[in-house]
This record gives structure tokens, sequence and C-alpha cells, in this order.
């Protein structure tokens, strides 16, 4: 029955997630769904809703920082059993950016309108990111990942993996691909608000910052030297070094 119990709380966290995801990408398209990051409320006062907002994402960038730490991991299961710890954290996660989707406040003021076929190529932009999100995301076990494959594993009474160093498909071109989709994402903009920037800006410079001075470390004590080369050879969110072997590629064979 204990089993069966983490199984549900494991898959109530995992679609809570998906449904979270899935509504991000609407928040930020204005595709079904019921507000976005430029509908709502009337701001008001501009500086009170840039203030309001980053409120709101701060309490999400807080959470995403503290809880993935070793330290806040150790803490945790000595409150709730070891296999629930990061269906806890997926849950956390997609209860914080659900507040950030219910109390966003608008700054509908236009900074860049795309048209014509630009706009289109923008909007193409978008949904590749889209895309190359997920696929990241489930070329190394999403199911892991998000919490779920933990719950599955102890139901069957099996022992979890130990963790192991692999550099599947998109991670051959960066390091961190999901954040190469979800910056994709968020930067192609047919029509960037002031509201919208300010989103994109905002998790922009945590993505760098967290991933840079925080994921990374963790990625070294883990790894050692297997992830120190590996970041010395690959690029961590722009496949610049792809574009130039193909370059030095085309040149060579003609």
């Amino acid at each position: 029955m204990r089993r069966i119990l983490f199984v549900l709380y494991g898959t109530l966290a995992y679609l809570l997630f998906l449904a979270s995801f899935v509504y991000f990408i609407g928040f930020l398209s204005g595709l079904g769904v019921p507000k976005s990051v430029d509908s709502g409320a009337p701001p008001g006062r501009p500086l009170e809703a840039v203030a309001w907002d980053v409120g709101l994402l701060a309490i999400f960038f807080t959470h995403h920082s503290v809880m993935a730490r070793a330290g806040a991991k150790r803490v945790l299961t000595r409150v709730i059993p070891p296999v629930l710890e990061r269906s806890t954290y997926v849950l956390v996660a997609s209860l914080a950016l659900g507040l950030v989707f219910w109390q966003w406040r608008p700054l509908p003021q236009v900074v860049w309108q795309a048209h014509g076929l630009a706009r289109l190529a923008v909007l193409a932009g978008f949904w590749i990111g889209v895309v190359v999100a997920l696929v990241a995301a489930y070329t190394i076990d999403g199911l892991e990942l998000f919490g779920l494959r933990q719950v599955l594993v102890k139901l069957r009474g099996l022992a979890p993996k130990g963790a192991a160093f692999a550099t599947p498909g998109l991670y051959r071109l960066v390091r961190h691909p999901l954040m190469t989709g979800i910056l994709l994402a968020l930067w192609c903009a047919p029509t960037m608000s002031a509201g919208r920037l300010l989103l994109t800006a905002a998790m922009s410079a945590y993505i760098w910052v967290a991933v840079k001075l925080l994921e990374e470390r963790d990625l070294r004590k883990t790894f050692g030297t297997e992830y120190e080369r590996y970041q010395r050879e690959v690029p961590m969110v722009v496949p610049y070094k792809g574009v130039r072997r193909s370059r030095r590629a085309a040149r060579a064979s003609s």
C-alpha cells in the first residue's frame, strides 16, 4: 500500500509538471489559455507591476536554487522518504510556476513586433525551442528527471540505479539543450511586450547564473574529470562549436 501511495504521489507531481509546461507554452504564445503573459487585469502603475512580477519570479527562482542543492535534499529526505524527493521538487516547482501564471501582472507596451516572413521565422524559432526542450528532457529519461521513474522502481522493489554520465543526442552539441530550448522559446516572440521582455530577461539571467555557478558545480562534484573534459569540449547552451566544425568541413570539401 505504501508503494502504491508513492506511485500516486509521483504520478500527481508528474502530471502537474506536464500541465504547467503546456500552460507555459500557452502563457508565452497566448494560445489556448485563459491568461497569458500579456493578458489580465490592467497593470496600474508600471513600476508596481514590475516589482510584483519580479517578486513572483524570485519565488520560483529561489525554489529552483535551494531545493536542487545537495544540502537541501539531505534535509528534505529527513522528513519524506528519499524516493519522493524528486517528485516533491517537481511538485513545488510546478506550483511556484503556477503562481507566476496566476498572479502575473501584464505590461502590454510593445517593445518590438515582427511582420510577414520575419514573423513566421520567429514563430518557427519559438516552436523549435519547445521541441528542443522536450526532446532534451526525454533524451536523458524524462520520467526520472521529473520524479516518476523513482517511484515506479520502488513499486517493483528494485534498487535505484546510480547516476551515469552520458551525452546522447543534443547533449553532443550543447551541455544543457533543455535550457537552449527554453531560451529559444522565450526570446522568439513575434510581438515582444514589456512584460514578456521582463520575463525573458529575468529567466535568461537566472538560467545563466544557475547553470554556470550552481548546476555545473554539482555536476563536477558528481562526475569529476569526466564532466570537466565535457565542459572544455562542448559549449553550454549555444552550439557554436558545431557551427564552426560544419563551416570548416564545407571549406575543406569545396
